[in-house]
């Protein structure tokens, strides 16, 4: 018969992964932050086969249906977007306001380490870049010791998303 014990320890290591978990902001709360006092109207998110493919080639990270959404501000515009850490998803909220970032949030985080990401210092790097902007980490984008990953992965989403953001929404 097996010891007791040792049934305890992996459940034990199922609920620590999942106490990481954390939300941050929901999206009406990151709304009300980034376009304080405006009210912000969905706006569907459709990509064509064509919009899919010039994103990816512009800037060279996959495009993931389905995660992307975005509201119309009068003064902008709202997306939430996810991308993997290592392992789980993160997701994060970007404000553009005439085609130049104007804020970067990070809503929710589930991994054990690597959080470091939602550093408001660190987030700020992104504050005024736009389509064409260096957004690579290593290369006008500051990596963080301990999460590399998630700092990679939050750049290479936030890239793609002014590759979406210039190629299908500029211009509505």
């Amino acid at each position: 018969m097996m010891n007791p014990r040792f049934l305890v320890l992996p459940a034990a290591l199922v609920i620590s992964h999942d106490a990481q978990a954390m939300v941050y902001l929901s999206v009406e709360q990151a709304q009300a932050l980034m376009f304080p006092g405006q009210t912000l109207v969905p706006v569907p998110v459709v990509l064509s086969a064509a919009d899919l493919a010039a994103i990816e080639k512009d800037c060279g990270v996959p495009v993931y249906p389905g995660s992307l959404a975005a509201w119309k501000a009068p003064g902008g515009y709202f997306f939430t977007d996810s991308v993997i850490g290592k392992h789980d998803l993160i997701r994060y909220a970007v404000a553009i306001d005439d085609g130049r970032i104007r804020e970067v949030e990070i809503l929710e985080y589930r991994e054990a380490y690597g959080g470091e990401v939602r550093n408001s210092r660190w987030l700020h790097q992104f504050v005024g870049l736009q389509h064409g902007a260096s957004v690579k980490v290593g290369r006008g984008i500051q990596n963080i010791s301990g999460a590399t990953l998630s700092s990679q992965h939050v750049t290479d989403g936030i890239r793609r998303l002014l590759a979406t953001y210039a190629i299908a929404f500029a211009g509505r």
